[in-house]
C-alpha cells in the first residue's frame, strides 16, 4: 500500500546561506532553509548535515550516497511539492512535503526514515 501525506508547516525565520549558492551540495547545520530549495537531513527534527537541491534542477532519480538511505527529515521551501521515495527511479512508498515551507520533521511516521532513495520534485499538488 502507498502511504501518502500531506505536511504543511510555516517556518518562522529563513536565512540564505552563501554556502548554497550551488544547484545541490551539502551547507553547514544549523542555517535554514532559503527560497526555492529542499533540504534533506540524516537526523530528525532537521539535524545533521541537510543534502540541498535547488527546486527548479528538478528530481532526483538516485540520490548521492550523502543522503541515500539516511534521510530523517525534510523541508521544502520552493514554489514546487517534493516527493521523497524509498527506492530509486521514484518507486516504492513515498511522501510528498507541500511547497512554499513544507517540511516533516520526522520521516519514521511514514515508515521512511533512512529510507530515502529519489526525490521527485514538480508542480503537481500533493495528494
Amino acid at each position: 500500500m502507498v502511504r501518502r501525506a500531506v505536511v504543511a508547516l510555516t517556518l518562522s525565520s529563513l536565512a540564505v546561506p552563501t554556502s548554497a549558492s550551488g544547484s545541490t551540495g551539502t551547507v553547514r547545520a544549523g542555517i535554514d532553509c532559503p527560497s526555492g530549495y529542499v533540504w534533506i537531513y540524516p537526523e530528525i527534527n532537521f539535524g545533521g548535515q541537510p543534502w540541498v537541491r535547488r527546486a527548479v534542477d528538478g528530481g532526483v532519480k538516485d540520490l548521492p550516497s550523502a543522503i541515500r538511505d539516511r534521510g530523517s527529515s525534510i523541508r521544502n521551501n520552493s514554489d514546487r511539492t517534493a516527493r521523497v521515495y524509498e527506492k530509486w527511479n521514484y518507486s516504492g512508498r513515498w511522501v510528498c512535503v507541500t511547497q512554499s515551507g513544507g517540511s516533516i520533521h520526522d520521516l519514521r511516521g511514514y515508515n521512511l526514515n533512512d529510507q530515502t532513495r529519489s526525490l521527485k520534485i514538480n508542480r503537481n499538488d500533493c495528494g
